[in-house]
């Protein structure tokens, strides 16, 4: 075992993967001899050499493109786009081509790629800096999204992202890349995409959120007198939708935490199938925590924006008491 941090558990992820198979090559905007903006990729090139830790320049289309390609002729790119805001223009590449190529060629083709973002608020970083934009990427057919909440999970998700014959978007909180170590096994192993974790179990309310909000939710769960099961989604796309169900049909109480707008979020799609599937085992309806229908404020106001542990536990007393 190794005390890893977040950045730590996905650098060794690239390194196991890129040993293992040849095929895997990592594409971006400075990852390889700045080792990228967080420093996620510190040292591959080195490693690997720069035919496999490719220095690029600042296109993201290009970046996805060029990657598409490379996916469709038999490697397994794993390109970075430097923040979450800078997803925009390689949209078209990423929801028109990468997500359609298996029906578009009716199984001829596939794309095994894994597009690593970092994502979210709470660095005080400027505007296209700190956007949750999972909702959107969850909405087109043909894309996995991933979004981790720890070292031990982001390794054992990223490998199985990159070993994916269909392309994942594999989105990782900024909040949560140097906030914390656990213990992350050196050892090759996989967590299933689709898969939920309960982080801890209850009884009088379900608890969801995925990515740094869960850090939030277990400060809130561990401050709260009541009973609370605490699910991590760690996949937004698929929904592990059976996890979701059996908790929600043993607690009669949902809350749906996350720092993406109100609004059409990724919230909103589980209320909603919690209603189909919990109807006659709610007590209360569900409630959600989240950003705000504006775009991200800068420094000062941050903080108020992103979902803090008080307005948790103000939603989970608004649905116990309901």
């Amino acid at each position: 075992m190794a005390n890893l941090n977040l950045v730590q558990a996905i650098n060794l992820a690239l390194i196991q993967e890129m040993e293992k198979d040849d095929r895997v090559i990592l594409l971006g905007e400075d990852i390889g001899l700045n080792g990228g903006v967080f420093r996620v990729t510190d040292g591959l090139q080195k490693r690997f050499g720069e035919r496999r830790v490719v220095d690029t320049p600042l296109a993201e289309s290009g970046i996805i493109g060029t990657s598409i390609g490379l996916a469709m002729a038999g490697l397994r790119p794993v390109p970075e786009i430097q923040f979450d805001g800078f997803l925009g223009p390689a949209y078209d590449q990423i929801c028109s081509h990468a997500a359609r190529m298996r029906t578009r060629t009716r199984g001829a083709y596939t794309v095994p790629l894994t597009i690593r973002v970092p994502v979210g608020g709470g660095i005080h970083a400027p505007e296209l800096h700190s956007d949750s934009p999972e909702a959107i990427y969850s909405h087109t057919p043909g894309l996995k999204v991933v979004m981790p909440s720890s070292p031990y999970d982001a390794k054992g998700l990223l490998v199985s992202a990159i070993r994916d014959p269909d392309p994942v978007i594999f989105f990782e909180p900024k909040r949560v890349y140097r906030a914390f170590r656990e213990e992350v096994p050196e050892d090759e192993y996989t967590i299933p995409i689709g898969k939920a974790r309960v982080v801890c179990e209850g009884t009088e309310l379900t608890l969801i959120s995925w990515g740094a909000s869960v850090i939030q939710c277990m400060e809130s769960v561990e401050k709260s007198s009541k009973s609370i099961e605490l699910i991590d989604l760690r996949t937004i796309y698929p929904l592990d939708l059976d996890t979701i169900e059996a908790s929600v049909k043993k607690t009669g109480r949902c809350v749906v935490v996350h720092e993406a707008p109100f609004t059409c979020g990724v919230g909103a799609e589980i209320a909603a199938q919690v209603m189909e599937r919990c109807f006659l085992h709610l007590e209360a309806p569900v409630q959600r925590v989240t950003g705000f229908d504006t775009i991200m404020p800068y420094y000062k106001l941050e903080l108020n924006y992103l979902p803090d542990a008080a307005r948790i536990a103000g939603a989970i007393d608004d649905a116990a008491a309901y």
